[in-house]
């Protein structure tokens, strides 16, 4: 399976919660751009965010969040963040 558009955004939106916290979460508004609403759409779909706007990460969430940011390090070379 290759990475789609939609899971590049999905990602994209996933690695921008913090990870510190189960208190924080974010806020998708309704004029940010439309690949970033359907992103937070979808991964409220999939059960890892708890609001269709984004809201706090489910236990899922977090584990998508950390295996995300980790292929991102990986990726990018930067394995001491």
């Amino acid at each position: 399976m290759a990475y789609t558009t939609e899971l590049v955004s999905e990602m994209n939106l996933l690695i921008k919660f913090p990870m510190h916290s189960d208190l924080e979460g974010i806020k998708v508004h309704s004029d940010a751009p439309l690949e970033m609403v359907e992103a937070a759409q979808r991964l409220f779909d999939k059960g890892l965010v708890t609001q269709p706007d984004g809201g706090y990460l489910t236990y899922s969430g977090h584990q998508a969040v950390e295996h995300a940011k980790q292929a991102l390090r990986i990726l990018t070379g930067k394995m001491d963040s």
